[in-house]
């Protein structure tokens, strides 16, 4: 399966996602902040990055920003997780480099799909 790094700030939300990933065979990675995050991707080239839009510090829009800029990941995947679901999201969050979005609150089989769809491949388990 693939390696995945979650940068996500909530204890709950982190302890979801990695629940669910793991279940499906998944190596997860994890960082609570987008500067932690930044030096996990670039020391472990995940083949995808969950992140989490409103961080402390620097939010995710600017490190997938930075991620995209550099030769050295630029061509990892980032799925945006966020509670930001209004009209006109969507494209700002494409904007700042990322591959494609999941709105938060999340539903496992969903969720799941979407991770499996950006790693090119269907999804499995619960």
């Amino acid at each position: 399966m693939a390696r995945i790094l979650i940068i996500e700030d909530n204890p709950s939300n982190m302890v979801l996602f990695d629940f669910l990933l793991r279940g499906t065979g998944h190596d997860v990675l994890q960082a609570i902040d987008a500067e932690a995050g930044l030096v996990l991707a670039r020391r472990e080239r995940p083949d995808l990055i969950l992140m989490d839009i409103q961080l402390p510090g620097m939010d995710g829009l600017t490190a997938t920003r930075i991620l995209k800029q550099d030769p050295a990941t630029q061509d990892i995947k980032v799925l945006a997780l966020t509670a930001l679901a209004m009209k006109g999201d969507a494209e700002q969050i494409l904007a700042h480099g990322c591959d494609g979005y999941i709105a938060k609150p999340i539903h496992h089989r969903s969720f799941l799909d979407e991770v499996g769809a950006a790693l090119g491949a269907a999804a499995q388990g619960p």
